[in-house]
């Protein structure tokens, strides 16, 4: 469908989340996506840092911060040729990280942000939205980073949307849809018992 609306209103984005579906903004259009195969990462022993990731992560190149430069980094990540994060899809996840609901990891050094990735969390899922590089392993490093606060965090799903060959290298894989959603409801299910007593 068309919009013409400046951004998404937090339970419009919130509401489609929790039932296992994402926007992406493409010419001007918003559609809206739910994979026949779901990219996930694994948060537990599964989860795979490469050899070279290793031996930068010991050189600490790179200051982690979380959540201090939230649009920045959404403005790193469409910063390419082609991009499905718009002005609208912008205001409307800065909306959610207002909310507490949005979150962003970046890779600082002395020249600035290099780094980093953003997503949403709802309840114990966190879904991995975009992330970019300027410098040489910056975004993987962000990753790893995001990953440990998951767990510290007790969030059990981490949703990528699709599965892409940059991802399967930290053990990401694909389950069938119906699958996914059984995985969503239950990480969502301490959110739903919350709102039911």
């Amino acid at each position: 469908m068309s919009y013409t609306m400046d951004k998404l209103e937090p339970h419009i984005l919130l509401g489609a989340y929790a039932e296992g579906v994402f926007p992406m903004a493409d010419g001007g259009e918003l559609l809206w996506f739910s994979p026949v195969e779901r990219g996930v990462i694994p948060l537990d022993e599964r989860f795979h840092v490469p050899r070279g990731l290793r031996k930068s992560l010991r050189k600490e190149a790179f200051e982690v911060r979380h959540n201090t430069a939230f649009r920045e980094v959404m403005d790193g990540c469409s910063d390419r040729d082609e991009t499905w994060i718009d002005p609208v899809i912008k205001d409307s996840y800065v909306g959610l990280y207002e909310l507490g609901f949005g979150h962003s990891f970046e890779c600082w050094d002395e020249e600035g942000l290099q780094g980093g990735l953003y997503g949403v969390r709802l309840g114990n899922a966190f879904f991995g939205e975009s992330m970019f590089s300027r410098k040489t392993d910056a975004s993987k490093i962000a990753l790893v980073h995001l990953v440990q606060w998951l767990r510290d965090e007790g969030v059990v799903l981490l949703d990528t949307q699709w599965m892409t060959e940059h991802l399967r290298q930290f053990g990401g894989y694909e389950v069938p849809r119906d699958v996914y959603l059984g995985l969503l409801e239950e990480a969502l299910e301490p959110l739903v018992g919350g709102y039911m007593e």
